[in-house]
């Protein structure tokens, strides 16, 4: 099957070149290194002596975040020296500032294209011991190229979304190409694993270690750094509702439910600072129009390149309401706003701090896959989320069952559920002692992954 995969490749990336050269000029950043897209290899320094090369590939910000626990236990490790490849030019940015310049990798490249001449060329330059690929990656000419060298191929935090599971399903037998070259599965979950196990993989050759995401250390946020991030986006010392990684369509549904808390906050706003923050005058309009609510809302776009899509939406709202926003992108806001976007790159793990509710995006249809809610419940906030999911089900369902997360239909599912969490405050503070019980229930991933990966590495001639 793999002389087919081989056939059908180029041709398809030609007649795909055209959307993906428009979506890499519109986020922009892919320009530099670009060759090592065709399987060139940056200065990689020699191995130490007895030392085996790990070729970790984490796709974007997210896996680079996840995988970070996993290569500090490494980087104290004289044994293994890590070259770590992504796709996306953020996670590139955020690798490089992180683990390349900290001496936490020996090297750091883009991911070659999947095509035989390109794999090839870049095996030949990284010469590793093993390979590791996270959580949705999988490749079958690399891992063709590893099974050829004889060298171990890992997928670690491995797992199969409801949409990646029915699209193998469709691919009849040529899925089994995505897993055949797979020494081992290190699975996410033991739902994941099941899915595995049914595109082939042997059962002895799966295990579950938990999911990654679960174990990543949030940065800490200060009194001080909160003031700071506060003064920066103008939100001034209000209560805070935060759309974490929005996607199109979501922003819309946040600002109608920020609105919606004009009326609803009224009564809180007349019983005064139930929690020492002090509480602006529910009604009051920034310039006339419509009331502004007594708290602020702040979006976190998934993907920053989108500013001008949201700002035109904030403007439009600005003209028919007097709302005042600010787009961080632009510097320090220079007073307060009602409306603040965080429309920059690795920054959600600290502005989750200041909220107090937190919608999870990707979650409102038409969207289905979902962003991740770890975070959120990591930081004991009362969280939301749609009934897109699938990328991250079990979580979801488990955050649900304890109490630390609510799930709504749609956008008004949401405004309701934005208006009951901001009038009642036992219940903010219930689902996010619930979602840290949670979190900290299910942490130790990263020690059972780092386990299986030395136990293979000792194993490798």
């Amino acid at each position: 099957m793999l002389w087919l995969y081989r056939l059908l490749f180029l041709p398809v990336v030609l007649l795909s070149a055209p959307y993906y050269g428009w979506r890499m000029r519109r986020r922009g950043g892919y320009g530099a290194h670009f060759s090592q897209r065709f399987g060139a290899v940056p200065p990689i320094p020699p191995k130490p002596p007895g030392a085996k090369r790990v070729w970790l590939q984490a796709v974007s910000v997210g896996e680079m975040l996840a995988i970070a626990p996993l290569l500090e236990a490494w980087r104290r490790d004289p044994a293994v020296q890590v070259y770590l490849t992504t796709t996306t030019s953020t996670g590139y940015a955020l690798a490089a500032e992180r683990y390349l310049a900290k001496g936490v990798v020996a090297g750091l490249g883009y991911f070659p294209l999947d095509f035989a001449p390109c794999s090839a060329k870049a095996w030949r330059g990284i010469e590793p011991d093993l390979v590791v690929l996270t959580e949705g990656e999988r490749w079958p000419e690399h891992l063709h190229q590893a099974a050829r060298r004889v060298v171990p191929a890992v997928a670690i935090n491995a797992r199969l979304s409801d949409r990646s599971f029915r699209r193998m399903r469709r691919l009849g037998p040529l899925a089994r190409l995505l897993t055949r070259g797979l020494t081992r599965v290190l699975a996410a979950s033991a739902g994941d694993a099941e899915r595995f196990a049914a595109f082939g993989v042997p059962a002895e050759r799966i295990a579950v270690t938990g999911n990654l995401k679960l174990d990543v250390a949030l940065p800490e946020v200060d009194a001080a750094e909160a003031a700071r991030f506060r003064r920066e986006l103008g939100l001034g010392d209000a209560r805070i509702l935060l759309g974490a990684s929005t996607w199109p369509g979501e922003e819309a549904a946040l600002l109608a439910a920020w609105r919606g808390l004009a009326v609803a906050g009224e009564g809180e706003a007349r019983m005064g600072n139930m929690g020492g923050t002090p509480m602006p005058r529910a009604g009051e309009a920034a310039g006339g129009g419509a009331p502004v609510p007594p708290w602020k809302l702040l979006i976190v776009p998934r993907h920053a390149e989108r500013r001008g899509e949201i700002e035109a939406l904030l403007a439009a709202e600005a003209r028919a309401g007097g709302l005042r926003y600010h787009l961080r992108s632009r510097g320090a806001a220079a007073g307060e706003v009602d409306v603040a976007v965080a429309d920059t790159t690795g920054e959600l793990a600290r502005l989750l701090a200041l909220a107090e509710i937190v919608f999870v995006g990707k979650t409102l249809p038409p969207h289905g896959e979902g962003q991740t809610p770890v975070e959120a419940a990591a930081r004991g906030k009362a969280t939301l989320f749609g009934p897109g999911t699938a990328n991250f089900r079990i979580i979801a369902r488990e955050l649900e069952e304890n109490g630390a997360a609510r799930r709504v239909a749609d956008a008004a599912g949401l405004g309701a559920a934005v208006q009951s969490l901001a009038a009642d405050a036992d219940a903010r503070a219930a689902a996010g002692a619930a979602g840290l019980r949670w979190h900290a229930g299910n942490r130790g991933a990263t020690e059972r992954t780092r386990a299986a990966l030395e136990e293979i590495l000792r194993g490798r001639n």
